[in-house]
């Protein structure tokens, strides 16, 4: 045997054991008749990913985040920055991480053979997301709860009922401050607003005593729903309801994926579009009730403040929430473009998924705010005074406000069944991604077992989970967001940005994405070389820099959190990023080379086996590319071998 057949066996060898053929163990209930790829199975149809993705893009955080912030930063004048940070962040991240997972057919994991060195960013990707997914699903489950208790007529937070606990705190209107009233013999009196109006006098400064106070919303959400103790320390114990509503919601995103995406996909045709009908009903509600030209002036319309886009503050806020609200940096989208076809389109799918999440959030906005322009003139406050992000929207101000309409039960049920869609929809990919990853690389021993590996790691999820449901949860999901959902995706789409433009090559990458998508002249790709190889990890490095230096410590509300449990949290982010440090280390420890530089070089070189999955696929790269330098695959030293 010469040393060209010998090549041949060996890296014949290594391509079947990374690409799996007819002996790898394949269970056919996950593969269609259509799919060309018999042994990861493909998407049923392009609308099966486009609605996955746009379900996994478009959650939570357009609903309860997005129109807050646009309230926050300018109203109107908040969607420039927003709109440049689409551009400049979002639309580039995503158009790469598509293509990439598309091109390999591998998950956030495996797709690092591009470079072996930082494999650790799948790794970190991997654990951000898991940690992210267990908050995450307790968040559903208070839709879920809610969404149940729904079913009843007044709704339980519609006013201090004391079947549910209310205390004298409790008030839909806050009471009028007393008065420490001092008389002239030296004695002093505790009277009322109405006495010192009815005996001309004023409350001196200082003299007034402010009773608590709590509306009927807030006080359900804590006593009830939460049954909130006083801080983290105090753990309690679990509330019942809520792990079952927690049950219920792994129950249902298992049920999803038990076949993969050829479930998931069939079930997103109604998560996906459904929360579209429930937002079209609303704001139909919504802007015919007495003050929502008040609130919708307030988002976006007169209240426009342009001097707002002097402050980076603003700009920051726009960059975070493009870079979340379009699921990029977590895997997310390596993982389902990672089932497209190979010569599928993932430009235009950019340009479609980007566009409709960014349009949702917008229209999203104009629900909100209509209703709570209605909230504010029912209270006659400023719209800046019942205006509220995340929990406090969703959970209290909302709530407050259904309790408050005709026919209050249909509302609530409309918006908690959205909320819940939304958030399913997210999972779904999210938690695919593990699956994905897993299956990726063990599949021999995974593949045909896939069902149970899913119910697994359900169940893992479930009782990790728990701690979240406790009296303490809503600290613990606090805590995982401040520090989880921020500053670990970020350092992970930066190297990743970084890795694939610097080292892998834009150049490659962009050969990569023609072999694919068609060949396109220079002037298409001038402006995604820019981004990807300056003006992205220029941006994201702002953005990582400005969060480290604005840090404050964790709070819910008024509530400060304690020393241990801010350390807690830096830990969870260095546990998730440290991965990428220690596997470039025995990566290159492990490498062959006599120097550091040769060890480097080799470990930064893509692995033997990089390219497309399909064996059709990888022989047409090196027809189009007999220049290349890379490590030949069986096709190439073939062709060689005959000349």
């Amino acid at each position: 045997m010469d040393q060209r057949e010998l090549a041949l066996f060996e890296f014949s060898q290594n391509d079947h054991q990374t690409h799996p053929s007819e002996d790898t163990a394949v269970n056919k209930e996950h593969v269609g008749e259509s799919d060309e790829n018999v042994e990861r199975g493909n998407w049923s149809s392009k609308t099966d990913y486009l609605l996955s993705v746009i379900g996994s893009a478009v959650g939570l955080g357009n609903v309860w985040r997005f129109p807050y912030l646009a309230y926050r930063n300018g109203g109107g004048a908040f969607l420039i920055p927003y709109t440049v940070m689409l551009a400049l962040v979002g639309m580039p991240m995503f158009f790469l991480e598509s293509s990439f997972g598309q091109f390999a057919s591998l998950g956030p994991i495996a797709v690092w053979k591009a470079v072996p060195m930082l494999q650790g960013l799948g790794v970190t990707m991997l654990l951000c997301c898991a940690i992210i997914d267990i908050s995450y699903t307790c968040i559903i489950g208070y839709s879920l709860y809610y969404l149940f208790a729904s079913f009843q007529s007044p709704l339980p937070w519609a006013d201090c009922f004391s079947w549910w606990g209310a205390d004298e705190t409790c008030s839909r209107i806050p009471k009028d401050p007393l008065c420490n009233l001092t008389l002239d013999d030296g004695y002093f009196e505790i009277v009322n607003t109405t006495w010192l109006h009815v005996n001309n006098e004023t409350c001196p400064n200082g003299s007034e005593i402010y009773i608590p106070h709590q509306g009927p919303s807030e006080q359900y959400w804590d006593k009830v729903v939460l049954r909130r103790t006083g801080s983290i320390d105090e753990t309690g114990e679990i509330v019942w309801y809520l792990a079952l509503c927690l049950l219920l919601t792994w129950l249902l995103i298992g049920t999803a994926l038990s076949k993969g995406i050829k479930s998931s996909g069939k079930v997103v045709y109604f998560t996906a579009t459904f929360p579209y009908v429930v937002l079209i009903i609303l704001l139909i509600r919504g802007v015919t009730l007495e003050g929502a030209d008040k609130g919708i002036g307030y988002y976006i319309g007169r209240q426009s403040d342009f001097s707002k886009l002097a402050d980076a503050e603003v700009w920051k806020d726009a960059a975070i929430q493009i870079f979340f609200s379009s699921s990029v940096g977590s895997g997310t989208l390596i993982t389902l473009s990672s089932y497209n076809k190979f010569h599928n389109n993932c430009y235009r799918d950019t340009i479609i998924v980007c566009v409709v999440n960014c349009a949702t959030s917008v229209f999203a906005g104009f629900v909100i705010f209509s209703i709570l322009g209605h909230m504010a003139h029912v209270q006659d406050k400023p719209v800046s005074e019942v205006a509220q992000s995340g929990f406090g929207l969703a959970f209290i101000a909302y709530p407050e406000v259904v309790a408050q309409l005709p026919w209050a039960p249909l509302w609530s049920i409309l918006f908690f069944f959205m909320l819940v869609t939304l958030g399913l929809d997210t999972q779904f990919a999210s938690l695919e991604k593990v699956i994905t990853t897993l299956l990726d690389q063990f599949p021999k021993v995974l593949r045909s077992k896939r069902i149970y590996l899913t119910t697994g790691v359900c169940l893992l999820f479930y009782f990790l989970g728990l701690v979240c449901v406790t009296q303490t949860g809503i600290y613990w999901i606090n805590l995982v967001d401040h520090f989880c959902v921020g500053w670990g995706l970020i350092i992970a789409a930066l190297l990743e940005l970084i890795s694939v433009s610097w080292i892998y090559g834009i150049n490659r990458f962009i050969k990569d994405i023609e072999m694919m998508i068609g060949e396109r002249n220079w002037l298409f790709w001038l402006w995604w070389r820019v981004c990807w190889f300056f003006i992205s990890p220029c941006v994201l490095t702002a953005v990582l820099f400005w969060t480290l230096t604005t840090f404050t410590p964790p709070t819910y509300g008024p509530i400060e959190y304690p020393v241990w449990a801010t350390a807690l949290g830096w830990c969870m982010v260095i546990f998730c990023i440290m991965w990428i440090p220690i596997v470039a280390i025995v990566r290159v420890f492990r490498s062959e080379g006599s120097t550091l530089c040769q060890k480097i070089s080799a470990v930064c070189t893509s692995a033997p086996d990089w390219g497309p999955y399909l064996e059709q696929h990888r022989g047409e790269r090196y027809r189009n590319r007999p220049d290349s330098t890379e490590s030949p695959n069986c096709v190439q030293l073939l062709a060689t071998s005959k000349v």
